[in-house]
């Protein structure tokens, strides 16, 4: 736990800035997790011998990120081209003798689909109108819900959750996400609303119930990695974060939440 605040504590100081500035700043850091979680992604499935196209994977992700931020208008073509492309070169691979090559695709479309065209939603979350307060909302209650599930579920966890996903994880921790996620979402609007200038007609109780799913959706994310790591046989995506493992171990629970927040604002404050 300590070296995990510790790192914690250092990613706050780098990103805190560029989430207040946003623009070009946001989107490298961003980018460098994304990115940084693709490249991971190859390599998790290559170690059980699939063969994603890494530069296609990675680059695709690059692009598709570059698209959503800059030129939203060529956001769909991009990914689109990524994925042909990905077709084009996996039939080449199996014109060379890769039997696999269609399994192979299909690990690298998923990779563009849930590493590039879901991550880039933390664009968009920021790019909303008064993006950096809803950005902090999201990630509040996605943070607080992960505090919660580890120091409750490490302490109190009986009764496993996930056993064959994540033997660590029990039904005492994820309570706690829900109820830590909760409790942020309206503590977070109330302190904004009273004391800052989020002008937006946003309730606590609308904040509350953000934070609820928040803290009730995003664990499946986390879910969803181990997933990928237990096919794998690897412990962690790599160890570039100490306490944190590797940037895909970083943002799984932020896909989730990223798509959520930003829908639950788009169809119901904004």
């Amino acid at each position: 736990m300590r070296r995990r605040l510790i790192t914690a504590l250092g990613l706050a100081l780098i990103g805190m800035p560029a989430i207040i500035l946003g623009g070009i700043f946001y989107f490298l850091l961003m980018a460098t997790f994304l990115i940084g979680a693709a490249w991971e992604y190859v390599h998790l499935f290559r170690a059980v011998k699939f063969e994603p196209q890494m530069q296609i994977t990675v680059g695709g992700v690059a692009l598709v990120l570059i698209a959503r931020m800059f030129f939203p208008e060529y956001a769909m073509p991009v990914f689109a081209a990524a994925i042909l492309v990905a077709l084009a070169y996996h039939l080449y691979a199996y014109e060379r003798g890769r039997d696999h090559a269609a399994l192979d695709f299909g690990v690298t479309v998923a990779g563009l689909v849930y590493v590039g065209w879901i991550g880039a939603y933390l664009l968009e979350l920021r790019n909303l109108p008064e993006g950096g307060w809803w950005f902090m909302l999201v990630m509040f209650c996605v943070w607080s819900g992960d505090t919660g599930a580890y120091s409750i579920g490490r302490a109190y966890g009986k009764h496993k959750m996930a056993p064959r996903l994540s033997p660590k994880k029990s039904w005492e921790g994820y309570a706690a996400s829900v109820f830590t996620a909760t409790i942020t979402g309206g503590f977070y609007v109330y302190v904004f609303i009273t004391f800052g200038n989020l002008t937006s007609d946003i309730t606590i109780w609308q904040g509350a119930m953000m934070g609820f799913l928040l803290g009730a959706l995003p664990p499946l994310g986390d879910l969803g990695e181990s997933m990928f790591k237990r096919q794998s046989g690897i412990k962690d995506s790599s160890d570039i974060i100490p306490g944190h493992g590797g940037f895909f171990d970083r943002i799984d629970s932020w896909l989730w939440g990223a798509v959520i927040g930003y829908y639950f604002l788009v169809w119901f404050i904004l």
